[in-house]
C-alpha cells in the first residue's frame, strides 16, 4: 500500500470556480469517451443505480448537462419534478426532478446518446464558466428543509460530480475497470472527502489507496476509526452505492 503523508481534512484547498471549470471539461470528454464505447447490447444493462439501466443514466447525465445550459429548461425541470415526486413515491425533489427528465426524453435511441452528451456538455460548460458571480451565490438549492445551497453547489462542481460518478456506474455495468488518476479523479476525490468532513463530527482517518487516494484525518496525525478502502468505493458508499459501516454511515449525495 501507498503511504501518503496525513492531511488534515481542514487543510485540503476546495475545487473553486476556475478550476471546477477545468475538471468539468475533463469529465465531460472522459463521459463521452466511456459512451462511445457502449456496445448496442450494452445500454439495458443494470447499474448500480437500482431503478436506471446505463440508458437511463446517459440520458440523466444529457438532461442535466441541458438544464446547466439553460436557467429556463433548469426551471422547467425543477418544476416537472415537483409534480412527478408524490406520484412515484419519492422521498426528495430531485427523486421527481430524475423522473421528470426520463420522461421527458423517452424518445431518445442510444444511437443519439454520444453526440446528444457532447452537444449539451459543451453548452452546459460554457453557460457555467459565464454565470455571473452574483448569480452563482443566490441561496437558491434546497437540500433539507431549512438547509439552502446557493446555486455554485450544482454549477460549480455539483454538476460535474454527478457526471463522474455517473460515469463509475456505467463502468462497472459495462465491467470496465476505472482507470483513476491523481490530477482528475483525486482532486475530485479529495474535494468530496473535505466537504463530507463537515456533515458530521466523528474523528476519522482515511486511507484511500491507489493514484486517486490519500491519507485524510480530522487532524495531522491519525485519529478516531481508521479505514483503508479505495476511494471510489468510499465515494460508492458515501453516495448510497454500498453497505455503510463505522463513520462511513454518514451519507453524502453525489
Amino acid at each position: 500500500m501507498t503511504t501518503h503523508t496525513v492531511v488534515p481534512v481542514s487543510t485540503i484547498p476546495r475545487i473553486g470556480h476556475q478550476e471546477a471549470m477545468s475538471i468539468t471539461a475533463e469529465e465531460n470528454h472522459r463521459f463521452h469517451r466511456l459512451l462511445l464505447q457502449v456496445e448496442p447490447d450494452q445500454w439495458r444493462l443494470p447499474t448500480d443505480c437500482t431503478l436506471w439501466d446505463v440508458r437511463d443514466i446517459a440520458v440523466h447525465v444529457i438532461a442535466t448537462a441541458e438544464a446547466a445550459a439553460s436557467l429556463m429548461e433548469f426551471g422547467r425541470q425543477m418544476r416537472a419534478g415537483r409534480t412527478l415526486t408524490a406520484e412515484i413515491g419519492g422521498t426528495h425533489w430531485v427523486d421527481g426532478l430524475n423522473e421528470a427528465q426520463l420522461r421527458a426524453r423517452a424518445h431518445l435511441t442510444p444511437p443519439e446518446l454520444p453526440d446528444l452528451w457532447a452537444t449539451a456538455a459543451a453548452r452546459g460548460l460554457r453557460a457555467r464558466e459565464r454565470m455571473p458571480r452574483p448569480v452563482r451565490a443566490l441561496p437558491l438549492i434546497r437540500l433539507q428543509p431549512k438547509m439552502w445551497k446557493p446555486l455554485s453547489f450544482l454549477f460549480d462542481m455539483g454538476f460535474t460530480r454527478d457526471t463522474w460518478m455517473h460515469r463509475i456506474d456505467i463502468s462497472r455495468a459495462l465491467g470496465r475497470p476505472v482507470s483513476a488518476t491523481t490530477d482528475h479523479d483525486g482532486r475530485i476525490i479529495a474535494d468530496i472527502v473535505a466537504e463530507w468532513s463537515t456533515t458530521h463530527t466523528d474523528p476519522f482517518t482515511l486511507h484511500l489507496t491507489g493514484p486517486a487516494g490519500g491519507t485524510y484525518s480530522r487532524t495531522s496525525e491519525p485519529t478516531g476509526e481508521t479505514i483503508t478502502i479505495d476511494p471510489i468505493d468510499l465515494c460508492r458508499i458515501l453516495s448510497g452505492r454500498g453497505t455503510p459501516s463505522g463513520v462511513m454511515r454518514h451519507p453524502f449525495p453525489l
